[in-house]
C-alpha cells in the first residue's frame, strides 16, 4: 500500500504508533467522520435508553432485563474504546497514537470483548432456565445470583487478556511503527513484533486463548439454545411458542453478528489476512453490532418497547 509506505519508519518504536485508519482523499475522510460520528451517537442514545428503561420501569426488574441492561452499559463501554479515537483520526494529520496509549486501548478492548462473549453466554443460561427448566428458574436465577453473574463476567473478562497483553508489552517493535487499521489491535501488533523477531510462543498464546474463550463461549450458547428451542417447540400453547422464539432469536441474531466477524479476526491472529479484510471486520463487531443490538432486543420484545416509549417519549 503506497501509503503504508510513505509513512514506513524504520528504527525503534518507542513513543507513537500510526494507525493509518482509512486512507482515502480528505473529502471522504470527512463523510466517513459524519457517518460515524452519527452511529456513534445513536449507539450511545440506544444502549443508553435500554439502562434507563430497565432502570426506571419495576415490571423489567427480573434477570433476564437486568442482564440485558448490563449487556447494553457494557456496549456503551465498548464503542468507547474505540470510537473516539477512530473519529480523531479521520480528522489528524499525523495519525499518530502512543506506545501506552495503545497498549491500553488494546487491554481495555479486548477485556471488554471477552466480558461481551461471557454475557452472550450467560444470557444464553438465563434463557435456558427460563424455558427448560421454568419450575426451578425463581429460586436459581435470584436477584443475588443474578448479580454474582454479572460481577464474575467484569472481573474476569478484565483478567482473562490480561497475561497476553503483558506478553505483548515485551515485545521489541524495531522496525515500521505503521498499523493498518484503526485501532491498536492484536494481529497488527503481533505483525509488527514478528518483523523483528519470531514471536511463536506469543502468537501460539495469543491465538490460543483467544479461541478457547470464542469457542467455549459459541458452543456453550449454541448448545444451550439448541435446547431451548427444542423446548419451545413442545410449548401446546401457539402464544406462548412464539414469545419465547421471538426471545430466542433476538439473543441468537446478536450472538451470530458478534461470534460471526469475531471468528473472523481472532481465531489465528498475525496470520496475515487479506489485506484490509481485518480492519472491516473489527469495524463490523466493534462499530456496528453494538449499534444493531438496541433495535435487534426491542424491535420483537412488547415490554421493551413499552418501556423505550416510556423513556423516550416521557408518556
Amino acid at each position: 500500500m503506497r501509503i503504508s509506505e510513505e509513512y514506513n519508519i524504520s528504527g525503534s518504536v518507542s513513543d507513537d504508533f500510526i494507525l493509518l485508519g482509512f486512507p482515502c482523499r480528505w473529502e471522504i475522510q470527512i463523510l466517513l467522520f459524519s457517518i460515524f460520528f452519527v452511529t456513534y451517537l445513536l449507539t450511545l442514545l440506544g444502549n443508553t435508553a435500554i439502562v434507563c428503561a430497565v432502570h426506571w420501569d419495576h415490571r423489567l426488574h427480573t434477570p433476564m432485563y437486568i442482564l440485558l441492561a448490563n449487556f447494553s452499559f457494557l456496549e456503551i463501554c465498548y464503542v468507547n474504546s474505540d470510537v473516539p479515537n477512530m473519529l480523531a483520526n479521520f480528522l489528524s494529520k499525523t495519525k499518530t497514537i502512543s506506545f501506552a496509549r495503545c497498549l491500553l486501548q488494546l487491554y481495555f478492548f479486548f477485556s471488554l470483548g471477552t466480558t461481551e462473549c461471557l454475557f452472550l453466554s450467560i444470557m444464553a443460561y438465563d434463557r435456558f432456565l427460563a424455558i427448560c427448566r421454568p419450575l426451578y428458574y425463581p429460586t436459581i436465577m435470584t436477584t443475588k445470583f443474578c448479580s454474582s453473574l454479572v460481577i464474575f463476567c467484569w472481573v474476569y473478562g478484565f483478567l482473562w487478556f490480561l497475561i497476553p497483553v503483558i506478553l505483548i508489552t515485551q515485545l521489541p517493535f524495531c522496525g515500521p511503527n505503521v498499523i493498518d487499521d484503526f485501532l491498536c489491535d492484536l494481529g497488527p501488533l503481533l505483525a509488527l513484533a514478528s518483523a523483528c523477531v519470531p514471536i511463536p510462543g506469543t502468537v501460539l498464546i495469543c491465538g490460543t486463548m483467544s479461541s478457547l474463550l470464542i469457542f467455549a463461549t459459541f458452543f456453550y450458547i449454541i448448545g444451550s439454545y439448541t435446547l431451548v428451542l427444542r423446548a419451545v417447540m413442545q410449548v401446546p400453547s401457539i402464544a406462548g411458542r412464539k414469545k419465547a422464539f421471538s426471545t430466542c432469536s433476538s439473543h441468537l441474531a446478536v450472538v451470530f453478528l458478534f461470534y460471526g466477524s469475531v471468528m473472523m479476526t481472532y481465531v489465528s491472529p498475525g496470520s496475515g489476512q487479506a489485506e484490509g479484510m481485518q480492519k472491516f471486520t473489527t469495524l463490523f463487531y466493534s462499530v456496528l453490532t453494538p449499534f444493531f443490538n438496541p433495535m435487534i432486543y426491542s424491535l420483537r420484545n412488547k415490554e421493551m418497547k413499552d418501556a423505550l416509549k416510556k423513556v423516550l417519549g416521557g408518556s
